[in-house]
């Protein structure tokens, strides 16, 4: 299964893409996409579709993950974190992918151990999970984090799924 993790944001969109064999995991591709100051919002979120758009086909993804809103300083931020997560959910529901959402703190939770973990903590444990050597940009990392999450957690499902507990 390949999965497609966004960490969203209107300046900086980390995504990464993550191969999941059984228990093993492998990074496939990982960036941030990068928006300057002096687009206004509407270009932002064009370029948030246009660039997942062209992710999905590249990589070819069978499930997608996204970072969901926890809390934000002020209303605005949170309100442009929203349209993000709203252009990033399209674009994979657009692709026909099944889609998982995950909080903060849950992706901290399974990626370092517990929720309150830094970035800086998220992404030395995301090179470890994933064996990567190279240096990975902290929003791209962050994407990583959710993509791992996500095969964490949909690997469970599948199990109890064939145990009969869920259905």
């Amino acid at each position: 299964m390949r999965i497609i993790g966004v960490d969203p944001g209107t300046r900086h969109l980390g995504w990464g893409v993550v191969n999941c064999e059984g228990t093993r995991l492998k990074c496939v591709g990982c960036g941030v996409v990068h928006m300057a100051q002096t687009m206004v919002l509407a270009e932002r979120l064009v370029r948030i579709d246009q660039e997942l758009g062209k992710l999905i086909g590249q990589y070819c993804p069978d499930e997608g993950a996204v970072e969901a809103i926890f809390f934000a300083k002020d209303a605005q931020a949170a309100s442009k974190l929203g349209h993000a997560r709203g252009v990033a959910l399209l674009a994979l529901a657009r692709a026909g992918l099944p889609i998982g959402e995950y909080e903060p703190t849950r992706v901290k939770r399974a990626v370092v151990g517990r929720g309150r973990a830094d970035k800086v903590q998220v992404g030395l444990m995301v090179k470890a999970i994933l064996g990567m050597g190279d240096v990975v940009e902290l929003d791209a990392s962050d994407a990583l984090a959710v993509a791992i999450t996500h095969a964490q957690y949909s690997h469970v499902d599948r199990v109890m799924r064939r145990s009969g507990v869920l259905r």
